[in-house]
């Protein structure tokens, strides 16, 4: 029996039922018709960020960052390369806290860049300063 995954599509938040082994295949979403993974972070606001967090069966992993932050700037490439390696089986998204303030003080957001690892809602793993792509890989498989 093949099992299916509850993915929130990154465009309209619809939320599509995708068989295991279809999720290396590019699926869109059902709604829309987009893709539902593009190899690069999506950028959530706190109008989406929980449909993503709670409603999608894959772990959701966050840069909080801000554009202003040197070490968040260094960083982008790198998670931007890390998107790539670890979609479709994970999630990856960017919170500007400078635009989401409400966001970053509900995770207590205390030196950014922070990456953090969402499953099923709840926090798993928290990780602060920059990375490499390599170490950002590590670090998230190393949590979920």
């Amino acid at each position: 029996m093949r099992e299916l995954r509850h993915i929130v599509c990154p465009r309209c938040q619809a939320i599509n039922r995708v068989p295991d082994i279809r999720l290396v295949e590019g699926p869109k979403c059902g709604q829309c018709h987009e893709q539902l993974f593009t190899g690069h972070p999506i950028v959530l606001t706190a109008r989406d960020f929980d449909m993503h967090a709670t409603r999608s069966d894959i772990p959701l992993v966050v840069d909080f960052w801000a554009p202003w932050c040197g070490p968040c700037r260094m960083m982008a490439p790198a998670y931007e390369q890390a998107a790539k390696i670890l979609e479709p089986h994970l999630r990856l998204a960017k919170v500007n806290t400078e635009e989401e303030q409400a966001l970053a003080a509900r995770f207590g957001i205390q030196s950014i860049p922070t990456v953090m690892v969402i499953r099923g809602g709840r926090e798993v793993a928290r990780q602060s300063g920059a990375l490499g792509a390599q170490d950002i890989v590590q670090w998230v498989r190393a949590h979920v």
